[in-house]
């Protein structure tokens, strides 16, 4: 996932049109470098101490225990990217940019997910995903990315936190006015807290749900669903869709970001036992994914490919990529999905 998602954001950037080359060269030769740069501020707390105006560089290296030199060459470089903007001598105020960096902005989980080591190690190992075809991750740390969150549990309360955090930003908008009136009784596999079943539900009061996911996850639904006033019509099953059954007796089957950090193997494996279980029942399957732009168009879901590759072994998909697969495992494509992050409706063949 990319922290730039949006040309809006880019254009904050103060770059004239003939420093335009010059800038990618930067990009290109740099790009690893400003993210450490974007780290340490983020670390630093520098947005939020300058929240309330501009502040001489001098007090902020007292307050955060920094070199004032050393404090006010990093903030000057950051003033380049239009993260920040030094106002007068050695004072400096936040930008749109900068902004992204203050605690409670939906940012920041992303910064502090892209500067972990379990993200960035392995894409030091990139060249043997790109002449292997298998996740760096495993290459890097002598274990798949999953293990490697069940050995180490700080990682893995941030992982949990980091996509329940996302999910809720990703889905709320498209994903509620979707018409789940029609359905009577949703399977949510991978359904992580069931945060999206207690929205889903409190909005559709004749519709009821089986929650799916590890021990682990749904072990903190309880508290989301009671908020949400629905802990009586959820069904909540501990379990791995891989090896476990999958619930019966539904009309829809939703998968959310689930596929797309699947090897195709995996993605058909887990698509074919679905299909199995609604056999000739007419139910629907609801895809939740990322959707791929054509080649040659700016889409950060190209660069989260290369996150699918290198951590988890799983892929991004074009509209093509994705009708393919519904239908060697049995599925057609019935909806007409936009690009980027979208529901895509299946019924089986």
């Amino acid at each position: 996932m990319s922290a730039i998602e949006n040309d809006s954001v880019v254009a904050t950037i103060p770059i004239q049109d003939d420093d335009l080359h010059a800038w990618h060269q930067v990009m290109l030769s740099f790009g690893g470098r400003l993210l450490k740069v974007v780290q340490v501020l983020l670390e630093l707390d520098i947005a939020e101490r300058v929240a309330d105006g501009p502040r001489p560089v001098s007090e902020l290296a007292s307050e955060c225990g920094a070199d004032e030199t050393a404090l006010y060459r990093l903030l000057r470089s950051s003033t380049a990217l239009g993260i920040f903007r030094e106002t007068q001598a050695r004072h400096f105020e936040n930008t749109p940019l900068s902004s992204g960096l203050l605690r409670s902005s939906d940012v920041v989980p992303l910064v502090k997910y892209n500067t972990m080591d379990m993200t960035t190690l392995p894409y030091e190992e990139l060249m043997h995903s790109v002449r292997t075809g298998e996740p760096a991750f495993e290459h890097r740390f002598g274990k798949p990315f999953y293990q490697y969150l069940e050995d180490n549990p700080a990682e893995r309360e941030f992982f949990e936190g980091f996509m329940s955090h996302w999910a809720r930003q990703m889905t709320d908008e498209e994903m509620n006015s979707f018409g789940f009136e029609r359905f009577t009784r949703i399977a949510d596999l991978g359904g992580n807290d069931g945060y999206f079943l207690g929205q889903a539900l409190s909005r559709h009061p004749g519709l009821n749900a089986v929650l799916m996911d590890l021990p682990e996850v749904v072990g903190a639904s309880d508290k989301v669903l009671d908020k949400h006033g629905v802990t009586e019509r959820v069904e909540v099953r501990a379990g791995d869709f891989f090896k476990d059954p999958i619930p019966d007796g539904c009309d829809a089957y939703l998968l959310k970001a689930v596929l797309h950090n699947q090897s195709e193997e995996r993605a058909e494996r887990l698509l074919r036992r679905v299909r199995e279980r609604i056999g000739d029942s007419g139910a629907t399957l609801l895809v939740w994914d990322l959707v791929m732009a054509p080649a040659n168009h700016w889409d950060h879901g190209k660069l989260l490919d290369l996150d699918m590759l290198v951590l988890y072994g799983g892929r991004e998909r074009t509209l093509e990529d994705w009708r393919e697969l519904f239908e060697r495992t049995g599925f057609e494509l019935v909806n007409d999905p936009i690009e980027h992050w979208t529901l895509l409706e299946c019924k089986a063949r």
